[in-house]
């Protein structure tokens, strides 16, 4: 703990900066604002689960724009800087731009970013923009129609997608990060020609190991492409050489291409996990919060706010959860432990990615 303090919305001081019990400072926010999307990926929301007649959250289970600018408002106070809006597809929630207009002034946000499959995008990029978004992260698989249209379940139309990527540029959505989790014998064969079309744009594509989260994206290990196995394809049809991070807790391992056309990630969380550095906590759409991506269980925000706790009070939870956290699931994963984690692990479309 240091002696910084920001204010409350009452003008009472909540210490800033917190570390958990590995010594790792709470820094980075992801919000999911709901439960819902309008893909259907396998490895995510598979279509024969999330069909037609599947119960998602209520609007009133669901936290509203008030109670997540609170949460936002006290994490910022404890040190998170960085803040990035999930879902779900987080553009299902038509008021969006509103919230993000909201979150963006809180002192101490310096980042505030969104994932989204893009196809919502382009008519509201500018608009985001204008709000105070920073920056956008689309999750885009491959761009191989058919294969694209295998791994959104039937959901998403890649001119859509590459229109919404188009549009975030022009709003200065920058810099646009490409997310591609890389599964063997479905995708992967399809990855060059993705690297290929955004070399030189200045947008980063991120090749991300497909990893084990949640219970219901039938993991195995044998569908994971190794980063290192990813890295020597691409080196062998582009050199590359690798840079720093940008920032301590930062995920990828970045590269770039020798002939001056760009950036590559790697996020390696299967094979060479990161868990020392993690920075991170995660709000589900329902307000229970997470402090590992591979949870079992969390700690329910929503009850305490909806029963009146103040800046203060919901401060002290905070501080209580990441004072006591000491995940670090990719580090200890072997084959009994990930077979005893499927059984409970909380869902990636109820946390983000």
């Amino acid at each position: 703990m240091t002696s910084n303090v920001l204010p409350d919305e009452e003008g009472r001081s909540i210490p800033k900066e917190t570390a958990d019990a590995l010594g790792r400072p709470l820094h980075d926010l992801r919000i999911s604002l709901l439960d819902r999307c309008n893909f259907r990926c396998p490895y995510c929301m598979p279509e024969t689960e999330f069909h037609a007649d599947y119960e998602f959250l209520m609007r009133s289970q669901r936290l509203t724009h008030n109670e997540i600018l609170k949460v936002a408002r006290v994490a910022t106070a404890l040190g998170v800087s960085k803040i990035r809006l999930t879902g779900g597809e987080p553009l299902l929630d038509k008021k969006l731009p509103g919230l993000v207009g909201r979150i963006a002034v809180l002192p101490g946000v310096n980042d505030l970013a969104l994932t989204t499959n893009a196809m919502l995008l382009a008519p509201v990029a500018q608009e985001l923009a204008e709000a105070g978004l920073n920056r956008v992260t689309v999750s885009l698989d491959s761009l191989d129609e058919r294969v694209f249209k295998s791994m959104s379940g039937g959901r998403g139309n890649l001119e859509t997608v590459l229109e919404g990527i188009a549009a975030a540029e022009r709003a200065g959505l920058a810099p646009i990060k490409i997310n591609t989790v890389v599964q063997r014998g479905v995708n992967d064969h399809t990855v060059i020609d993705l690297l290929d079309h955004f070399r030189g744009s200045g947008h980063i594509v991120r090749l991300i190991e497909f990893m084990d989260v949640g219970n219901r994206n039938g993991w195995r290990m044998d569908q994971v492409v190794p980063s290192r196995e990813l890295l020597t394809m691409v080196q062998a049809r582009w050199p590359l050489r690798p840079v720093g991070r940008n920032y301590p807790g930062e995920v990828a391992r970045r590269y770039q291409y020798v002939d001056g056309q760009g950036e590559i990630g790697f996020i390696s969380s299967v094979t060479e996990p990161f868990c020392g550095s993690c920075s991170r906590a995660r709000l589900s759409a329902d307000g229970v919060l997470y402090t590992c991506l591979f949870a079992t269980q969390g700690t329910d925000l929503r009850e305490p706010i909806r029963n009146g706790a103040d800046d203060e009070e919901l401060g002290d939870i905070l501080s209580r959860i990441w004072l006591q956290r000491a995940d670090r699931y990719s580090e200890l994963r072997r084959p009994d432990v990930a077979e005893h984690h499927a059984l409970s692990k909380v869902e990636m479309y109820r946390i983000g990615g």
